[in-house]
């Protein structure tokens, strides 16, 4: 059966074949993820802001 040597091969190819991470691998990755995602979310917020008080500023003309 094809379901059979699908999932068999699969198998030998996760345990034998793939090279896995290391924790400190795993940690550098980790940090680097959550720092650059700190550094977005510190721009995103930056934009924001300014855009925010751009509209504010615009609003005071025209009311």
């Amino acid at each position: 059966m094809k379901i059979i040597t699908y999932f068999k091969d699969s198998y030998n190819e996760l345990v034998n074949k793939v090279t896995w991470p290391t924790w400190k691998d795993l940690m550098n990755s980790a940090l680097v993820v959550m720092t650059a995602s700190l550094l977005i979310s510190i721009v995103i917020f930056a934009m924001d802001l300014g855009f925010r008080n751009l509209m504010e500023q615009i609003y005071k003309l025209l009311y």
